[in-house]
């Protein structure tokens, strides 16, 4: 069914023109009787802000610095033929010759697992030629060849070692882990307000309202509260689309950067650049939401295992994982953990959020009006969500037997003992209590200076068309 909207949208301007206010005159003040006047707006479009994301989800903390590095954990174990990059190709299979083209650090003495999608073999590292060949005697056969045959691409990975009575240790360079960074930079945003000493002066009949509590029949009332809560949404809106500038754009000269890197790298970049991408719940059918939500545990279970997670969700696929929940027996029961919220349910749906459990992952869901509304993501519609680890759950530790807890997600902000730029205004003119300069109107200036850190992101997930 198609909703078809026969009114026309309203949209900010700078300028006072006479189109953007009531004119009273051309509407009946040369006629001697008094209209019947509402003195107040009409919320039509009920809190027009955006923002609360970041501030559900993550952590504010300053920084003294242009830029911020942080390193993570690589992975543990060694397998290869996962990527295009490091395709295992059984070269000879008479010899049990393998080749790995972009390197191995499997050791002489080390028992493996091969498989080529159909066959799984159990196998004992006999030889490594070179950093990129290794030669593998299977367990269950004279050679490899009874298995697989020459240029076969298997995966390929390392799960213990065997030595004979006496034999010398294991030989061969040691595995050490590899050390990767990644780094950010903060951005200036900015804002500003201005009306001139006239018009602050003067009085309307129209009563304002605004999601900052403005109140009153000053409109410059409104205007500034708007401002103010436009550049708040800005805030959080540049941290989520924002992305760094690529070499050779265009915008260093714009800014005057004089080639210093411009841009930042906010949530939906870092996502795409080093988390997952995935097209689910784009179906109202039970069976191939389930195969969805199985698909998703067993990419968890790959990454890091966080135990919960966070839905945010545009309203189609938020009813459609409703509609999902509904069709199961144990909804609503199964030992749903809050653990996130407090271990509070009250908490939790006061939050807007609602949950669920599935294997041994608890997830819980809430709208994000970013994605709904009709001036922002809603209007382009091609994102659907995203899927955020919990802030205070972290892999399973095996030497602890405990979680480790860490926060996923951090705004970083410029902030030392001689300013403070996390969320900074000031006001200069000759109006409204400043007097700064001769110019007769009142400047309101905002200014902020922050980037986000998107730590462990290949536990995130972002939902798109």
């Amino acid at each position: 069914m198609a909703i078809t909207f026969q009114g026309t949208n309203t949209y900010p301007t700078k300028k006072a023109l006479a189109s953007n206010y009531l004119d009273i005159q051309n509407n009946g003040w040369a006629q001697q009787y008094l209209p019947e006047l509402y003195e107040q707006e009409v919320e039509r479009y009920g809190n027009r802000s955006v923002s609360s994301f970041l501030r559900m989800v993550g952590a504010e903390m300053p920084m003294a610095s242009d830029q911020v590095i942080w390193s993570e954990q690589g992975r543990l174990h060694l397998s290869y033929g996962t990527a295009a990059d490091n395709t295992a190709v059984i070269t000879t299979a008479s010899s049990g010759l393998i080749t790995i083209a972009a390197g191995h650090a499997i050791r002489v003495g080390q028992l493996v697992v091969l498989s080529d999608g159909t066959t799984t073999t159990k196998g004992y590292v006999s030889a490594v030629p070179s950093s990129t060949t290794l030669n593998v005697l299977p367990y269950d056969a004279a050679a490899l060849s009874t298995n697989y045959t020459d240029a076969d691409q298997i995966k390929i990975f390392v799960f213990g070692s065997e030595f004979a009575k006496g034999q010398n240790g294991m030989q061969g360079d040691t595995i050490n882990p590899t050390f990767t960074t990644f780094t950010n930079k903060p951005v200036i945003i900015k804002d500003k307000f201005e009306v001139s000493g006239s018009d602050a002066a003067q009085i309307g009949w129209v009563e304002v309202s605004g999601e900052s509590g403005e109140a009153g029949y000053l409109w410059y009332i409104k205007a500034e509260g708007e401002t103010r809560t436009r550049f708040e949404d800005y805030l959080e809106m540049t941290l989520v689309e924002a992305e760094k500038g690529a070499s050779g754009n265009t915008v260093d000269s714009s800014l005057g950067s004089d080639g210093d890197e411009v841009g930042t790298e906010g949530l939906f970049a870092a996502i795409e650049s080093r988390g997952h991408t995935a097209t689910m719940f784009d179906s109202d059918t039970a069976s191939e939401t389930t195969a969805d939500i199985k698909a998703l545990i067993e990419k968890l279970d790959a990454q890091g295992a966080i135990e919960e997670n966070m839905f945010f969700l545009n309203r189609e696929r938020n009813l459609r994982l409703d509609d999902w929940l509904a069709s199961q027996n144990s909804y609503g029961s199964g030992g749903t953990s809050y653990g996130v919220f407090e271990n509070s349910e009250d908490m939790a749906l006061n939050l807007g959020f609602s949950g669920f459990r599935r294997g041994s992952y608890d997830f819980y869901k809430s709208d994000w009006k970013y994605l709904n509304d009709g001036q922002t993501r809603g209007f382009i519609n091609d994102i659907k969500g995203v899927l955020v680890p919990a802030g205070t759950s972290s892999v399973y530790d095996q030497a602890l037997g405990k979680n480790i807890r860490r926060p996923f997600l951090h705004v970083r902000y410029r902030a030392s003992e001689a300013d403070d730029r996390r969320m900074k205004s000031w006001v200069t003119g000759s109006v409204g209590g400043a007097t700064t300069s001769d110019l007769d109107a009142m400047e309101v200036h905002y200014l902020s200076e922050r980037c986000l850190v998107v730590q462990a992101a290949n536990n995130f997930v972002l939902f798109n068309a």
